[in-house]
């Protein structure tokens, strides 16, 4: 499996309306992995997200919170 290739469409619920998010498999498994670290289900953390994504997209605000967690976990690292 190419874990950088193409999104893949999945269905999440945010606030009880269902809408699909296409996102590269990397990204889907490390935002479900922050979501069971963090206590939360997808959909819960995913509203969450998308409460303050602006005029963003979906899938990118998604794919950023994966990048910022990943970054800060780095620099805490450090």
């Amino acid at each position: 499996m190419n874990r950088h290739g193409r999104p893949v469409k999945r269905s999440l619920t945010l606030r009880g309306h269902r809408t699909s998010v296409s996102l590269e498999d990397i990204f889907w498994d490390r935002f479900r992995a922050i979501a069971d670290q963090d206590g939360k289900t997808i959909n819960g953390l995913a509203a969450e997200i998308d409460e303050g994504r602006g005029d963003i997209g979906l899938a990118s605000a998604l794919r950023v919170f994966v990048l910022e967690r990943a970054l800060k976990r780095d620099q805490s690292l450090e």
